[in-house]
């Protein structure tokens, strides 16, 4: 199976459950290389639909504090580009089978050559990648690297995007759509932006991708609001909230997971879908 199928299937899978698909999102290497291997273990063993592996890298500036601290011990720990396709692989090993997210900043695949880049990647197992400061008018090489190998090049939306940067995204985009659900960077919001909602509805009027939202997702109350209206939840700085100081990191983040998906699961039900 393809990646871009398998990130198609997991939709398919969720939709026909009547549900919103839940993607945590992890930093690799984080708080060390071992660990985050037990955590993510952790996640996909309790719920997750896919899941978004963090790429860390000096300059995140797409991400607030939680996931900022996160990719910078993960870089003290030693973690590179390199060290994370190996993770990635090793997670496959372990038995991980629901669809794998890459999800890094542009630099360090350029330095790694994006060709390479995909094709290791592809060849470590995962299906699919999010580069939140590749621009579309910049992305034809990786485009054609992830077309070559099958992989999903997933692209950003944000509620500031004009009907024709909409219509142009939605052109170029595999596998899902991921919408910010609001104006600034990742982490835990106590509420969910005003006009969320109707944002996904503005983006579904014009596409039949899934669609995805993340940035500001905190709560299971909040994933069960979010997951009402859209195809997938990307929860990340909540779940690093939920493990860091944990006695039981792999436990911690579990339980967590499980909240997420117990709540879409009762959205579902109160949604009668």
């Amino acid at each position: 199976m393809s990646g871009l199928t398998h990130v198609s299937s997991a939709f398919q899978s969720t939709q026909a459950a009547g549900r919103a698909a839940l993607m945590p999102y992890f930093t690799l290497g984080f708080p060390n290389p071992q660990a985050s291997l037990e955590i993510i273990e952790a996640v996909a063993h309790s719920g997750a639909d896919l899941i978004e592996l963090g790429i860390p890298f000096s300059d995140p500036l797409a991400d607030g504090p939680t996931i900022q601290h996160s990719t910078q011990v993960a870089l003290h720990q030693g973690i590179t580009v390199a060290g994370c396709l190996e993770l990635t692989a090793e997670l496959r090993s372990r038995g991980v089978a629901m669809p794998l997210i890459l999800m890094g900043y542009v630099n360090p695949i350029l330095a790694f050559g994006i060709e390479r880049f995909v094709a290791e990647a592809a060849d470590a197992g995962a299906d699919g990648f999010i580069v939140p400061d590749l621009p579309l008018e910049e992305a034809k090489g990786m485009q054609a690297a992830c077309a070559e190998h099958q992989r999903a090049l997933i692209f950003m939306l944000a509620p500031t995007s004009t009907p024709e940067r909409m219509t142009a995204v939605i052109e170029q985009s595999a596998g899902f759509l991921y919408l910010v659900s609001l104006i600034g960077v990742t982490g835990a919001r106590s509420d969910l932006p005003s006009g969320l909602e109707a944002f996904v509805q503005r983006v579904r009027d014009q596409s039949s991708i899934p669609l995805a939202v993340g940035f500001g997702v905190s709560t299971p109350a909040q994933a069960r609001a979010v997951g009402s209206f859209s195809d997938g939840v990307i929860i990340g700085s909540a779940l690093i909230n939920a493990v860091e100081g944990a006695e039981d990191l792999p436990q911690a983040a579990a339980r967590f997971v499980g909240d997420l998906r117990t709540a879409l699961e009762s959205s579902r039900s109160e949604d009668g879908r």
